[in-house]
């Protein structure tokens, strides 16, 4: 297949829902590891084409989601400096800390700009030597290439008005995080293509063979997600538990080589805190020493931060799976995208937010 259309063919999808039918025996709970894979089964009402038996549920596959109350407040801190030019993806400007967003900064006069990559706040940075740029470098392993680039141009040219307020999460961790809890009932993930394109398929085969787990490595579109169900359930019926590649017209087993040195030459691994979830080790990324001058929270002291989650909001369950949305007694009442009590409404690719576009 070439065109997107073909990815979303309605007979198609009719085959594969019949051909799970025929295959499943037994109830099974299937996990999707990715924001943008929450939107297209919630979309297009895959969900609504499985058999009864299956499951699907919904993990900590948005990163602004999973981004910590503390963090936001250090973003709206720093953002609030006369000194400082704030550069964000858009996502994160409305996504709630204790007190306020940085939406709420912009509109009180402070300098917050939206920008769409890290260079074009390197490049604002070098048009205005009397400023403190920050980039809020948010995201899983697909975006952190393009932050690490960010940080070593910034270095080797020169610029020492540029630094990162870094938010950097890893997915296997995570899956791991979630597999360990008391009480978990994910049989099989659905695991992030745009992820694997970058990091490829070794780090998840450990986890395959500890938790006894099938891993579809899937992509975005109707079908893709279809054909990763049925390769997950067939590894499921059969009582195997090994890693699969559904999307392999992107996603090849060693990733993109070049990005991963990238990322390394960059950053550390670093433990991290899960909104919702909690602390897991060795589950982040942060700037390495000789890169510490580009970082935002060692630059303007904000590192000590701590907050507390809503406690009306049910995001931490909906991200480890437990809920959705609508569980939420607030859900599309008084918490909307206009007025979030939670980051999954907020973002793009947030499951609040799916469900408050697609199905309220």
């Amino acid at each position: 297949m070439k065109y997107v259309d073909e990815y979303r063919d309605a007979d198609a999808a009719r085959r594969y829902a019949d051909a799970l039918a025929g295959l499943v025996t037994r109830p099974w709970t299937i996990m999707e590891i990715c924001g943008g894979q929450t939107h297209a089964i919630v979309k297009f009402g895959v969900d609504a084409l499985l058999p009864p038996a299956i499951t699907l549920v919904h993990g900590p596959g948005c990163p602004v989601c999973v981004t910590p109350v503390e963090l936001i407040d250090k973003a709206v801190e720093i953002a609030g400096r006369p000194e400082v030019i704030f550069c964000s993806y858009g996502d994160m400007l409305r996504v709630p800390g204790t007190d306020k967003d940085l939406f709420t900064v912009k509109a009180g006069g402070g300098d917050v700009r939206i920008v769409y990559a890290p260079l074009d706040a390197l490049a604002l940075a070098r048009r205005h030597p009397d400023r403190q740029v920050v980039f809020f470098a948010v995201g899983f392993e697909t975006t952190a290439p393009a932050h690490a680039l960010a940080v070593a141009r910034a270095r080797a040219l020169g610029v020492e008005n540029f630094s990162l307020l870094v938010s950097h999460v890893l997915v296997p961790p995570a899956m791991a995080a979630l597999l360990s809890a008391p009480g978990q009932r994910v049989d099989g993930f659905l695991a992030a293509g745009h992820v694997c394109t970058v990091m490829g398929t070794g780090e998840y085969a450990p986890l395959a063979e500890r938790f006894r787990v099938p891993i579809v490595i899937t992509g975005f579109e109707p079908l893709d997600l279809l054909q990763g169900i049925t390769m997950t359930v067939r590894q499921l019926e059969e009582g195997r538990a090994a890693v699969e590649n559904q999307y392999a017209r992107a996603v090849r087993p060693a990733g993109n080589p070049a990005a991963r040195r990238l990322i390394a030459e960059v950053f550390r691994v670093v433990p991290r805190k899960w909104r919702g979830i909690g602390e897991i080790p060795e589950s982040g990324l942060g700037l390495r020493a000789e890169f510490a001058r580009f970082d935002a929270e060692r630059r303007f002291g904000a590192a000590a931060y701590t907050a507390e989650e809503s406690s009306e909001c049910i995001s931490g369950r909906i991200l480890r799976g437990a809920g959705k949305p609508p569980d939420c007694p607030a859900f599309g009442a008084r918490c909307t995208p206009e007025h979030p009590l939670g980051a999954t409404m907020v973002s793009a690719e947030g499951a609040c937010a799916a469900y408050y576009r697609y199905r309220r």
